[in-house]
């Protein structure tokens, strides 16, 4: 479906983006998005549940996510397919954060997370507002490969104790939590383990065979149906099957975030943490659906949009919330044609909510951590895994220093993938690649190529350099340069094919009249082939052109060879025996017919 566009003047798109789309809402539209709405509360449901499990909160919490705020970053997203609400890696990102401060579920640990989803909220939409929606482009794509694996394997571990009915405490890290599985064998409760193991096997047959059908809502039933058997053959006394206990019912009620000193230290820098996934999934996920439904989309309204539906969902019960990938893609898979089709959902799950709600007290919750199994298993991306392990080194050192980072402290290991990315980054920026060339031995060619057991001229030295030349990468540069005539002393003469060159700063036009000043001074010169506009205007401004020459910089298609040429000692010139330009050709040429007229002049 492509999407067509109205025009508003920016202002208004800014502050109210439902009015670019409003007009476009029909009977048709409305049929089909009410149909998409309805799909995804059906989805919701389950995950809701599930995603507010893993982040420590009441189960109705999740739902409660899924509502007011979904509704909001519907009307002030940029995205029409885009369906906001509680995620796997902010709830894991938000039960690692508060855990450490309250007790996960307890009304103190609540507040908390309400504070930590309105500090989440206005980080969101100053950003949006001061239009830094780019900075969500500095999280490389295997950073978030790496984080989303160390976090499903987070959920896993979480659940080990609900699905095997063993003693572990909550909040156990990781490892520690490994090894007290493998301590605690003995103790399994089969029963227990029973449930978990028939809605795990459950899920997977019908997400495997009947691809339509919600595959968690079908595992939930499944599980409870087969924990009630269990219970009923045995006794509940004796299987010890707990269940997660009825949900209330109606609407979010109103909340009140925790304003104390203390709650706004303890989660302002989980807050930033948390800022980010969102960001990076609500921005990504959209540009994702974007690629398929044409819709352009405005980074910087999505900030805006998720911050506020954050504000807001904080005073509804709503914990920190993103874009869903599997919602939206499910939201624009089922047709949606607007925004609405998320307004709908968020309604159709309040109406759900008031007729399932009791059904919540028959949930087992090693049904939840089977199907959080699932969850976790989804998550990792090991195509991408496989494919950056195989393609890239320093790619897959990120991968795994993330992915074991996350699993050591969630909240520094994507902030040290982060920075391990960027330094990379950095460290090859720092070395742009700089490789002898030689003319395009081709007849009539004007290009260059690599020298390839090519061989050179003896005098001048031609190279190709490719990336920017700023403070970061000068003494590469000017050691790659300085290393030439120390290598050949006859190398006076140095051609920069500059066409790669995007960008120099003050640091790097230094550099370059340095050198080109030095080699001078043992009677070579500097030039420049084929220099970018914005990178000669800069060393222009700075008076850096005039000490270089304006005679030392051509142009594309000029006779570049030729003018040097003239400049190249002719006694080394009549000893080489390489002749690999056409004016070495020609000067061939003329030696017999100069040798003819002399001859003639004599006689």
């Amino acid at each position: 479906m492509r999407v067509s566009s109205f025009s508003l003047p920016s202002r208004y798109r800014r502050f109210f983006p439902f009015l670019q789309w409003l007009p476009l809402v029909n009977r048709t539209s409305s049929r089909t998005d009410l149909m998409a709405g309805l799909t995804g509360a059906l989805i919701v449901l389950p995950q809701g549940v599930a995603f507010a499990t893993i982040a420590g909160m009441p189960p109705e919490y999740g739902l409660y996510a899924a509502m007011v705020p979904a509704v909001i970053a519907a009307l002030f997203g940029s995205s029409w397919h885009l369906v906001s609400g509680p995620t796997t890696a902010i709830s894991i990102a938000v039960f690692s954060s508060v855990s450490t401060h309250a007790v996960p579920g307890s009304p103190e640990f609540i507040h908390m997370v309400l504070t930590l989803t309105l500090m989440v909220g206005i980080f969101e939409l100053i950003l949006g507002l001061a239009r830094l929606g780019t900075l969500v482009n500095f999280i490389s794509h295997t950073v978030v490969i790496g984080f989303t694996a160390g976090a499903a394997m987070l959920i896993a571990s979480s659940q080990i104790k609900h699905f095997f009915g063993i003693p572990i405490a909550r909040g156990t890290p990781f490892f520690e939590t490994i090894h007290q599985l493998f301590t605690h064998l003995d103790v399994i409760n089969f029963y227990v383990t029973a449930v978990g193991f028939i809605t795990l096997a459950s899920g997977i047959l019908v997400k495997r065979f009947y691809p339509k059908f919600p595959f968690m809502i079908a595992a939930m039933i499944v599980g409870s149906i087969g924990a009630l058997i269990i219970n009923q053959l045995i006794g509940i006394e004796t299987t010890q099957i707990k269940t997660l206990g009825a949900l209330p019912s109606g609407l979010p009620p109103l909340s009140l975030p925790d304003f104390s000193p203390r709650a706004l230290q303890d989660t302002l820098f989980p807050a930033l943490v948390v800022t980010m996934l969102a960001l990076t999934e609500a921005v990504s996920i959209s540009r994702a659906i974007a690629t398929r439904s044409e819709q352009r989309i405005d980074g910087n309204q999505e900030f805006i949009g998720q911050g506020l539906s954050n504000i807001f969902g904080s005073f509804f019960s709503g914990y920190a919330s993103s874009g869903s990938f599997n919602r939206s893609g499910v939201n624009y898979a089922a047709g949606a044609r607007t925004p609405l089709a998320a307004v709908y959902a968020s309604l159709f799950l309040v109406l759900i909510l008031l007729l399932v709600a009791p059904l919540a007290a028959y949930l087992p919750t090693a049904a939840m951590a089977g199907i959080l199994f699932l969850v976790a298993w989804g998550l990792i991306d090991f195509h991408h895994i496989r494919l950056v392990m195989k393609t890239n080194r320093m790619e897959s050192i990120i991968l795994w220093v993330t992915l074991i980072g996350t699993l050591v402290n969630l909240e520094k290991g994507i902030f040290v993938g982060m920075l391990l990315s960027l330094l990379v980054y950095l460290y090859r920026t720092s070395r742009p690649g700089i490789r002898a060339m030689v003319p395009d031995p081709e007849p009539g060619s004007y290009h260059f190529v690599d020298t390839n057991g090519f061989p050179e001229c003896p005098q001048l030295k031609i190279i190709r350099v490719n990336g920017s030349i700023f403070f970061g990468a000068v003494d590469h540069v000017q050691q790659a340069l300085q290393e030439i005539d120390e290598t050949n002393l006859q190398h006076k003469h140095v051609l920069l094919l500059a066409s790669g060159i995007n960008f120099i700063d003050i640091a790097g036009a230094e550099m370059l009249v340095q050198e080109a000043r030095r080699r001078r001074k043992f009677g070579g010169d500097l030039y420049f082939y084929r220099l970018k506009d914005e990178v000669r205007d800069i060393l222009k401004s700075g008076g850096y052109l005039q000490e270089i020459g304006e005679a030392n910089i051509f142009n594309a298609r000029a006779d570049v060879i030729g003018s040097i040429y003239a400049r190249l000692d002719r006694d080394l010139c009549n000893q080489c025996s390489v002749r690999i330009f056409n004016k070495c050709k020609q000067a061939d040429a003329d030696i017999p017919a100069l040798q003819r007229s002399f001859i003639k002049s004599i006689a």
